[in-house]
C-alpha cells in the first residue's frame, strides 16, 4: 500500500539512539551505530521520532510501505516487557530461581532456607506477563509482614509467587497493574498477607479490587499479622 512513512537518512545521522528510543513501537533500532527502520510494519507514520532527532536526520516520504500492524507491535511491547523492565536496571530483570532438590530435605525445612521462587518482587518493578505466573499460587504482601512473622518464608511464599508492596509509601495504586496481571495469566489462587495496621489494608483493597476488576473467579483468601508477629486471622 502507499502510505506515509519515516526516511532516516544515514549519512546525517549522529547514532545517539535518540530516535529509538522515541520509537514506542520499536520500528527503530541501532545498526553498526546508525539508526535504521528495522521494521516498516511497526512504523505507524506519526513521526514521535522527528522531534527527538537532534540532526534533523528523520523526514516523512510517502511510497509503497506494509500496513502498519498493531497486534505485533503489541505483542512485541508485552514480550519485551517481560523480559526487561522499562526502568532498564539489570537488578530488576524477570527471571525465576531454581531451588536445588536439597531444598527438600528435612535439613532444609528451616527458617534460613529461602523459598522465593523468581525475580523481582516489588509490584512497581514486577513485569505484567511473565511465564512463572501460569498455572501459580499468587502471594501478594505488605512488605512489613515478613520482618513481622518469623516463618512467613515456610508459611507464605513457599510453592508460590510473591509480589510485595507498601500501600502507604509506594506511590500510586496497584489496582489497575494488578488487576492486568490476573487478567493475562492463569492464576490458580490468591493469598494476600497484610499487616494489623490500618493503613496496611490498602493493599488488600487494591488486590480485591483487582480480583473484582479482572472478572475471574478467583480463590481468595487474606491473613493478617500483628506487630507482634502472630497470625491474627
Amino acid at each position: 500500500m502507499i502510505r506515509k512513512i519515516i526516511r532516516i537518512d544515514e549519512e546525517a545521522c549522529n547514532g545517539c539512539g535518540a530516535c529509538a528510543d522515541a520509537c514506542h513501537e520499536g520500528a527503530i533500532g541501532m545498526v553498526d551505530g546508525k539508526a535504521k527502520l528495522l521494521r516498516e510494519d511497526y512504523c505507524d507514520g506519526l513521526g514521535d521520532c522527528l522531534p527527538a532527532c537532534p540532526v534533523n536526520a528523520i523526514t516523512f516520504e510517502v511510497r509503497e510501505a506494509p500496513a502498519y500492524n498493531e497486534a505485533a507491535v503489541l505483542a512485541a511491547k508485552q514480550k519485551k516487557q517481560a523480559q526487561v523492565l522499562p526502568c532498564g536496571c539489570p537488578g530488576s530483570q524477570t527471571r525465576a530461581i531454581r531451588r536445588e532438590t536439597a531444598d527438600c530435605t528435612p535439613a532444609a525445612h528451616t527458617t534460613s532456607i529461602s523459598r522465593l521462587s523468581q525475580w523481582p518482587v516489588q509490584i512497581r518493578l514486577v513485569p505484567v506477563y511473565a511465564p512463572y505466573f501460569e498455572d501459580a499460587d499468587l502471594l501478594i504482601a505488605a512488605d512489613c509482614t515478613a520482618y513481622a512473622y518469623g516463618q512467613f518464608h515456610e508459611t507464605f511464599i513457599r510453592g508460590r509467587i510473591t509480589l510485595i508492596g507498601c500501600p502507604k509509601l509506594d506511590e500510586g495504586d496497584y489496582a489497575e497493574k494488578l488487576a492486568q496481571l490476573l487478567a493475562n495469566n492463569t492464576i490458580r489462587s490468591l493469598t494476600i498477607v497484610r499487616m494489623e495496621v490500618p493503613c496496611c489494608g490498602g493493599i488488600e483493597y487494591a488486590a480485591k479490587r483487582a480480583l473484582q476488576a479482572c472478572g475471574k473467579n478467583i480463590p481468595l483468601r487474606v491473613v493478617t499479622i500483628s506487630t507482634d508477629g502472630k497470625i491474627i486471622n
